[in-house]
């Protein structure tokens, strides 16, 4: 980790986003080495993140916008 991390990490976190945003955004973001492991920490989280990425408009069926 570097400065630029850390100072970065303190700017997410004054967006106050969710948590599960959060690791959405390292999922999209990450190489494959830490996708697998995201993925083996939040498999539900990964399992939804396909789905709404696969479905129009990130909706699934039921919701409405």
């Amino acid at each position: 980790m570097s400065l630029y991390d850390y100072e970065h990490s303190q700017q997410i976190a004054a967006g106050n986003h969710s948590f599960y945003s959060i690791i959405m955004a390292a999922m999209r973001q990450a190489d494959s080495t830490n996708l697998e492991k995201l993925k083996s920490m939040w498999p539900d989280t990964f399992e939804e993140l396909q789905a709404r990425y696969d479905a129009p408009g990130g909706l699934l069926p039921g919701e409405k916008p």
